[in-house]
């Protein structure tokens, strides 16, 4: 069947990219870091417009950060993206991750909050399912655990080894996806809830709550956070609602956009200036990689 958006070269790569999805390396939730020009080259090689982009947008990059880390593209791609890139420069534990009511604040959501109950757990295999509230607080004790070990190593090349190796556990890496989306789920109630009292809110909050699947926190949860990692990933508005439950910048590279306004695009786009930058490049908003390697003028 003919298709009329994409042509023959384009129709290819995808066939070429299922069958390395089934390969191991694939499988790997963050591949090694490879030659970013090499990986373009290998990835964008036709005429097309779409390909011709795409080369000029990794040429861009490649101004920047001499690698590239493919990131498993499964439907957690953003959220292994972006605390990757956290713990790889994480030099000490967030403010919000050492506060003695993190522990505390599924119950205490749940106790304000009865529809949480429906909040979709990820199933954890052999394992029975305790009450709700005990499996988060497991995941943010994980995540403040993870975080802090991972900060507190000083030898650069250890603390990669230290999150090459997290990100090997399937267990444990799923279980920090679950603690995020939390997080995201108390990030958005409190920007509602001040929105409502009438104090100032950032504009992607309202966006997040114009959208007639979120136009509270209950629905958001029912019609989108549940949904992350089983029937989809990240939209651009819950991009924001991460970067600011994380209180990281988010600083994206979006290769379909170059030369235009959005090509390097940060959530938020007004950030605090204390709050530290990751970086991550999508060629389509939905899947994500990590640049790695500053070019050393540019860290000058």
């Amino acid at each position: 069947e003919e298709d009329m958006y994409r042509d023959a070269e384009e129709i290819e790569r995808e066939k070429i990219l299922l069958r390395e999805a089934n390969s191991s390396e694939y499988k790997l939730s963050v591949s090694p870091e490879m030659d970013i020009m090499e990986y373009c080259r290998k990835e964008w090689r036709g005429n097309t417009p779409v390909a011709k982009r795409m080369r000029k947008g990794y040429e861009a990059v490649a101004q920047k950060f001499a690698s590239i880390r493919r990131i498993r593209g499964d439907n957690y791609c953003a959220f292994r993206a972006t605390l990757f890139q956290a713990l790889s420069q994480a030099t000490q534990l967030p403010g919000w991750l050492q506060s003695e009511d993190l522990t505390m604040l599924p119950e205490n959501l749940l106790n304000k909050y009865d529809w949480i109950k429906q909040w979709q757990l990820k199933q954890k295999l052999g394992k029975k399912m305790g009450e709700i509230s005990d499996e988060i607080k497991e995941y943010l004790i994980l995540l403040r655990k993870k975080w802090r070990n991972i900060s507190e190593i000083k030898d650069p090349i250890e603390k990669q080894e230290a999150c090459d190796k997290l990100f090997k556990n399937e267990e444990e890496e799923y279980s920090l996806y679950e603690a995020l989306k939390f997080l995201m789920l108390n990030t958005a109630i409190e920007l509602y809830n001040d929105d409502k009292n009438g104090r100032r809110v950032p504009v992607f909050s309202w966006l997040l709550f114009a959208r007639d699947t979120s136009s509270n926190p209950c629905q958001l949860m029912h019609n989108h956070l549940n949904h992350i990692g089983h029937t989809g990933g990240l939209e651009q508005v819950e991009m924001f609602l991460l970067a600011y439950a994380l209180q990281y910048t988010i600083q994206v590279y979006r290769l379909y956009k170059y030369s235009t306004d959005e090509f390097i695009t940060l959530y938020p786009n007004d950030p605090e200036e204390d709050w530290p930058v990751v970086t991550l490049i999508t060629e389509d908003d939905r899947h994500y990689n990590i640049p790695v390697r500053m070019c050393q003028e540019t860290m000058l």
